[in-house]
């Protein structure tokens, strides 16, 4: 017999921004699918009316868009469906699943309010009188137990007295939440309901509608939530909850998937690293932890440095391009451009998310004559280092063109040390002063050929006409 093919779902509330832990959610989805061959479905459980916007929809879908999530199919619009979620509610009516409860809201509250130690049972459960008066339909919790197998919290068994007769269609005909989201996913074809471990007693309650319908309960995995790094529920006081926050501080998409996954999900010996197509191959449902997981900050920061490293250099500058604009407080020119894009290889080493990228590369984007001041003026007091700069200079003008690289660069000062009967730190330390105002810097060979000739000459140029020097 052939196994039906596993379709997971994510399925949010459009009231809005996209929480890390709903993307954490609905990675462990898409991987799982991804893993087994299956299908990840997107469902926008918009039924609320009075929270639902079209903004908080959109941000949704522009943030699995940014973290690199694609859907199959169509997106379903939960509240598109009512009229299967009403014609569900109707069949257990007809088969006496469900019941037809008159109580009025006041009614309602006043039984509420009378202090009971079991579950809420309508006065109506039992009467197969029809009145002509305004009603709710809810569902005949059955008698007994119900018994679920989930794949994080393991077996797990519910005593039915504890349930309440809970609504299924409001007195106004529409559907509730419970209800739609059982009609959902079985006419989506969902085989595995991923979601937070919040929703773990609705499990009990869903399975007793799928049997009450003669439908196939799906399999269960219920995810415990993120907790701050206080240990305390994830909330405001913790900083950034949304994913478009982070795409904000300048975290990759792959490194927040990465880290996200590894937040309460392990393989193996626990390696960090992880490629889209490592974690493809060895995802399931087994390894997510049942115990809660806390934000570490100092590990995504690690984490996402790794993805900085190894990304592709011209990848990677097109998502930092925003950054560097801001940075530099204008789209960056043709100069520029070339010279952030070819010192890639210098900037990635240093940087731990996208900001850093510029603040790495200050001493390229910043234009003549530049503001040297403090410590970095201080240099070219000392006695002597005008006149070495000047000499050094002389020897900047007759290299080639040719000439002109990293090895070449660094040849000549060593050369040049050695002749002046200095230390290396004699010339470097004016030499990068004038070139990068005391903004980080890699070798200074390298901070020499990513210049070029002319702007190196320029900048030295400066100092020795006091054009640089601010104090």
């Amino acid at each position: 017999m052939t196994k039906p093919k596993i379709i997971t779902r994510f399925a949010p509330s459009p009231t809005g921004f996209l929480h890390i832990g709903g993307a954490r959610t609905a990675l462990f989805n898409y991987y799982f699918a991804k893993h087994v061959g299956g299908e990840f479905h997107l469902r926008i459980e918009d039924t609320d009316k009075a929270r639902s916007t079209e903004a908080a929809t959109q941000a949704i879908l522009d943030g699995l868009d940014w973290l690199g999530l694609s859907y199959d199919g169509d997106i379903v619009f939960q509240s598109r469906n009512a009229e299967a979620h009403v014609a569900a509610a109707h069949a257990l009516l007809e088969s006496g699943k469900a019941y037809r409860c008159y109580l009025t809201p006041k009614e309602l509250e006043a039984i509420r309010e009378t202090p009971s130690d079991t579950a809420f049972r309508s006065p109506y459960r039992d009467s197969t009188e029809v009145l002509d008066k305004p009603f709710t339909v809810r569902f005949r919790v059955p008698d007994g137990q119900t018994k679920i197998h989930d794949h994080v919290q393991g077996d797990i068994t519910w005593d039915n007295e504890n349930f309440d007769d809970l609504v299924l269609l409001r007195a106004d005909g529409t559907p509730t939440y419970m209800l739609a989201v059982v009609v959902d996913d079985h006419n989506m074809g969902v085989t595995h309901v991923v979601r937070g471990d919040d929703h773990l007693i609705n499990a009990g309650r869903q399975s007793q509608i799928y049997d009450a319908l003669e439908w196939d309960i799906p399999d269960w995995a219920h995810v415990p939530l993120i907790h701050g790094p206080d240990g305390k529920k994830l909330s405001k006081r913790h900083g950034a909850l949304g994913v478009e926050a982070y795409r904000d501080m300048g975290y990759l998409p792959g490194g927040l998937r990465n880290y996200l996954l590894k937040l309460g999900w392990a393989h193996g010996d626990n390696e960090l690293f992880f490629t889209d197509d490592d974690i493809a191959k060895v995802f399931t449902l087994d390894g997510i932890n049942s115990a809660p997981a806390r934000l570490d900050f100092d590990k995504m920061d690690y984490i996402n440095a790794q993805h900085i490293a190894q990304a592709d250099n011209a990848d990677l500058f097109a998502k930092a391009q925003p950054f560097f604009e801001t940075a530099n407080g204008a789209v960056l020119n043709a100069i520029q451009t070339n010279r952030v894009k070819a010192a890639m290889d210098s900037l990635k080493p240093r940087a731990k998310i996208l900001k850093d990228l510029p603040e790495q590369a200050e001493y390229l984007l910043s234009t003549r004559p530049l503001s040297i001041s403090g410590k970095s003026a201080k240099i070219f007091r000392k006695d002597g280092v005008l006149d070495l700069l000047r000499s050094f200079t002389l020897t900047l003008k007759s290299l080639k063109d040719s000439q002109w690289t990293q090895d070449s660069l660094q040849s000549a000062i060593t050369k040049f040390a050695e002749q002046n009967d200095i230390g290396f730190g004699k010339i470097g330390q004016p030499v990068r002063a004038a070139l990068t105002a005391g903004a980080p810097s890699p070798d200074l060979s390298l901070v020499l050929a990513l210049l070029g000739k002319d702007e190196v000459i320029g900048r030295i140029d400066d100092v020795l006409s006091g054009h640089a020097l601010t104090e």
